[in-house]
């Protein structure tokens, strides 16, 4: 019996749909004889982060993101900089105007060190883009950590990921580089909010489920969350995959809907609990 996997102390980087809450038991479910570790969705890098890679390559179409993390991972003075600069300002004057302010500035250049900030002091922690790859979430309510706060964030997590490589590339370029004896974790869009949240990204789950369908049969065992059930069990978000493509299916209880508490103004939304799947490409036994 293998030892539970732990993440790292705090989000670094709120992210919606972040596995913060939930990476270790995803990880506890991955097996123990990985050549490589991939992860072409890195989003919040908490799976990641918990499993802790000594070799790896993560990736992400979203190019300011994996600045935050390659800088993190070559530069902990760099991270820790750009969000003690941000967090003066926000703090120096009116809050939500220097937020705009900030949101404003990503907008035009698309860079790193205001992503970073802005996912942590935005709404809700909902990071939400326009059709036109702008971010559009509104200042939030509460106070962001301190400086000195986030660089201890930064640090532990700079730790875990210290053998992970980050890429800037679409996800079917690094599921195709995946080779025999080596692990692809996915938790792409998921289909059932993809369009409030990536109004930018034209994802394909069908070619997805082609590089998936690729990479098994050249000996790469790959893990993928999606869309399970939303409104306590209500409604089921029926996602059908090829035949065949994996051979093992979990249920993984994520907690409330972040998204639908953000939609109706901060409600605690006790029937808006929300479960994924987890689908596995070889048999796993509990």
């Amino acid at each position: 019996m293998r030892a539970p996997f732990v993440p790292p102390k705090g989000q670094l980087l709120k992210w919606i749909g972040s596995k913060q809450r939930f990476a270790a038991e995803i990880c506890q479910t991955f097996p123990r004889d990985v050549r490589r570790y991939w992860e072409p969705f890195i989003g919040s890098a908490s799976v990641c982060a918990t499993f802790a890679p000594t070799n790896a390559v993560a990736s992400d179409v979203l190019a300011p993101l994996v600045d935050i993390w390659r800088t993190l991972h070559d530069d902990l003075d760099q991270v820790s900089g750009w969000y003690a600069e941000r967090w003066e300002r926000l703090h120096t004057g009116d809050k939500v105007s220097n937020y705009y302010a900030m949101r404003a500035a990503y907008n035009a250049s698309r860079g790193p060190a205001d992503l970073l900030f802005l996912v942590r002091s935005c709404y809700g922690g909902v990071v939400r883009f326009a059709r036109d790859g702008s971010m559009n979430t509104p200042c939030g309510i509460h106070r962001p950590i301190p400086p000195e706060e986030f660089r201890k964030r930064a640090q532990r997590w700079r730790e875990r990921l210290q053998g992970v490589q980050f890429v800037h590339s679409d996800f079917e370029a690094m599921i195709d580089a995946a080779q025999h004896g080596d692990l692809v974790y996915c938790d792409p869009p998921y289909v059932d909010s993809q369009t409030a949240l990536y109004g930018a990204q034209g994802f394909s789950l069908q070619r997805l489920f082609g590089a998936i369908d690729r990479a098994r049969s050249r000996g790469v065992r790959v893990a993928l969350s999606i869309d399970g059930s939303k409104r306590s069990g209500k409604k089921v978000c029926a996602v059908p995959t090829p035949p065949g493509l994996f051979e093992t299916e979990r249920e993984i209880t994520v907690g409330r809907s972040m998204l639908r508490r953000f939609q109706m103004g901060g409600q605690t939304l006790e029937h808006e609990v929300v479960a994924d799947r987890l689908l596995l490409t070889w048999k796993h036994l509990p």
